[in-house]
């Protein structure tokens, strides 16, 4: 399961990575080529792109959040820092309290 989980999210990534490099940029390109015509047209096709972008960005989030779930079941519980010093400290010897 988590290895056809991890190619779907290679899959999605690259199909996100061209998403987002096939959607026309928002600065208008200085000014080059841009006509009134062409300027409606390609709002309705950004706005597809945007928002094909935004659902395939949600499923790779989900993948990626699922692929998390699973793999934390296969880490082994650990002992914390503080309670290796804890041990540690009862072993060390007392300071005596009075130097007279």
């Amino acid at each position: 399961m988590e290895n056809i989980l991890l190619v779907l999210n290679i899959v999605i990534a690259v199909i996100l990575v061209l998403l987002i490099l096939l959607q026309k940029s928002e600065g208008g390109a200085l000014g080059i080529g841009v006509s009134q015509d062409n300027f409606m047209f390609s709002r309705s096709a950004g706005n597809f792109m945007t928002k094909a972008t935004a659902v395939v960005a949600t499923f790779f989030i989900i993948c990626s959040l699922g692929l998390t779930i699973i793999s934390r079941g296969e880490l082994t519980p650990t002992t914390s820092v503080l309670d290796k010093i804890e041990e540690k400290s009862d072993d060390t010897p007392k300071i005596p309290e009075n130097n007279n």
